[in-house]
């Protein structure tokens, strides 16, 4: 397929990422945003230029509450492109899409399922989508053709494509997106209540479960508000959880109470065991090696120069850092049949094992 001409509206981190991931496969896309402070950015970094010309595709970047009404206009301002959107819900858009039947067969829903917790043009990144799901939800009168357009987009920016209808989608994203931030920022929200003393000891498992509550509460009241319905059963259940659990705690030396914690804690265990890891295996099939490193210039690279002499290859990778001292931990996630190599070659090269 030819290069498509193509235009983003909306230059936040999401469309300005997009044009990055573009520039890097020689695609330069027409960007339009009501910031002209932003957009400027976005074309200072390389994102694109500003808009001119018909595009084949228009991706639609903007916040959620305004995705369907300015999908709806470039629609209308573009009679022959196929207009899609990033919006992390579905429904709602398509349902005001579809009230406008001459307009709607050239709309195709679609979701990347990329961020991070900055927003802004200054926060993108050309890789954001690199290896990240990219979700398509087309509707009846879509065609094929237009299908097709959105889907080799996502595929030249190294996304992983998926086909879902609108409802699948929505129901997906609540558990496995919305869900997670709601609970990590009510937790988040609990430290206000800590003492100095107190969160001065805080770990790496406080900074992992409450690092997504650092996003923006504007953008995130707007998605709760879109998906509410898909949201509202699975946080039902959550305070069944949390009811049984409170139950629990406030009569721990009744029989049954001790029960009742092992069993929630077990089922946590047996939830993130379907967390799918790399290469499509489970999120916990790898071996934790930690190992630790001095806070200074060149560390890290040392040791993974070594790791990759070795020939061990590395799954993933967590760098924690030893709050009052100059060290860093490092976990390196290996297959379990390489770990014994790992741990027996660091060891003999005098590397230091946790």
């Amino acid at each position: 397929m030819s290069n498509p001409s193509v235009k983003i509206v909306g230059v936040g981190l999401l469309g300005t990422s997009l044009g990055l991931a573009l520039a890097k496969h020689g695609i330069v896309a027409n960007l339009e945003d009501q910031s002209k402070a932003n957009l400027r950015l976005a074309i200072e970094y390389g994102a694109g230029v500003e808009s001119e010309g018909e595009p084949d595709l228009v991706l639609v970047c903007v916040p959620p509450d305004l995705t369907a009404l300015v999908v709806l206009a470039q629609l209308k301002k573009h009679p022959r492109a196929i207009v899609t959107d990033v919006a992390s819900v579905k429904g709602a858009i398509a349902k005001e899409v579809e009230e406008h039947p001459e307009l709607a067969d050239r709309y195709v829903g679609s979701h990347p399922m990329a961020g991070r917790e900055k927003g802004g043009p200054a926060s993108a990144r050309a890789d954001l989508f690199f290896a990240r799901p990219w979700v398509i939800t087309p509707r009846a009168g879509n065609s094929q053709v237009a299908i097709d357009l959105v889907e080799d987009l996502a595929l030249r920016i190294g996304a992983l494509v998926s086909v879902m209808s609108v409802p699948e989608h929505d129901e997906a994203v609540a558990l496995v997106s919305h869900l997670p931030q709601l609970v990590s920022t009510l937790l988040a929200g609990a430290l206000n209540s800590g003492t100095t003393s107190q969160l001065a000891l805080s770990g790496q498992g406080l900074r992992d479960t409450a690092r997504i509550a650092a996003s923006d509460p504007d953008l995130w009241v707007q998605i709760f508000s879109q998906n509410a319905g898909a949201l509202k059963p699975l946080v039902s259940q959550l305070r069944g959880e949390l009811e049984r659990i409170d139950d629990a705690i406030s009569n721990i030396d009744s029989a049954g109470s001790l029960a009742a914690i092992h069993s929630a804690l077990a089922d946590g265990n047996r939830g993130i065991a379907q967390i799918p890891g790399k290469h499509g295996g489970k999120y916990l099939e790898y071996q934790v090696v930690t190992v630790v490193i001095d806070d200074s210039p060149g560390a890290l690279a040392a040791l993974l120069t070594f790791i990759g002499e070795i020939g061990v290859n590395l799954e993933d990778l967590n760098l924690e850092h030893s709050p009052g001292a100059a060290i860093g931990l490092v976990e390196l996630e290996v297959l379990p049949a390489n770990a014994q190599k790992l741990i027996d070659s660091l060891i003999e090269n005098g590397w230091r094992l946790v």
